[in-house]
């Protein structure tokens, strides 16, 4: 029982700074992702993209924030989800290991974005079987919301998103940060 007592600090809460721009991102956001769907006539908007604004403007600095996080995350994880659901038909226990194997995928590709996790979950609960799931919405409104964090994340001097791109090593203190997220 003593693991489960906790027993660490709070963080400190988040400035004024902090509180608009996630604020400002999550509003910018999800109306970019909602009117370019609008706008081509098919519906962009997936519920995990609420959860990668949590991350990208208010942790800008996680590695799971980053882009290739967030931008390859959401694809590893729906394509996942499309695997699964094409080769084996929709059930419960498909539906389950379709989200472990996104989140063992991303663990391995170094693309871990927790709100991808809940891709499959949206392919199966709303019975998508087209691949075409994977341009609209996911990479489409995955790359629309790292282009709004790439300009709120650095309106301030100082500010510095992303940490790394694609290629890159991440930071120290990124690796750090991941560490500390995944509980290591």
């Amino acid at each position: 029982m003593r693991r489960l007592s906790g027993g660490g600090k709070l963080p400190p809460p988040a400035g004024i700074y902090e509180v608009l721009r996630g604020f400002v991102g999550g509003t910018l956001g999800i109306f970019a992702v909602a009117s370019l769907g609008i706008w081509s006539g098919t519906p962009w908007i997936i519920a995990p993209f609420g959860a990668t604004c949590v991350l990208l403007f208010a942790l800008p600095g996680s590695p799971l924030a980053q882009p290739r996080s967030v931008v390859l995350g959401h694809l590893v994880s729906a394509l996942s989800g499309l695997i699964f659901i094409n080769l084996f038909g929709d059930s419960t226990m498909i539906m389950a290991l379709s989200v472990g194997c996104a989140i063992a995928a991303m663990q391995v590709l170094r693309v871990t974005h927790a709100p991808a996790g809940a891709n499959p979950l949206v392919i199966f609960m709303s019975g998508v079987y087209n691949w075409d799931f994977l341009i609209a919405p996911v990479l489409i409104g995955a790359v629309t919301l790292v282009v709004v964090a790439l300009i709120l994340n650095n309106l301030r001097s100082g500010d510095k998103y992303p940490a790394y791109w694609i290629g890159s090593c991440p930071t120290k203190s990124a690796v750090m940060e991941q560490q500390k997220v995944q509980g290591g």
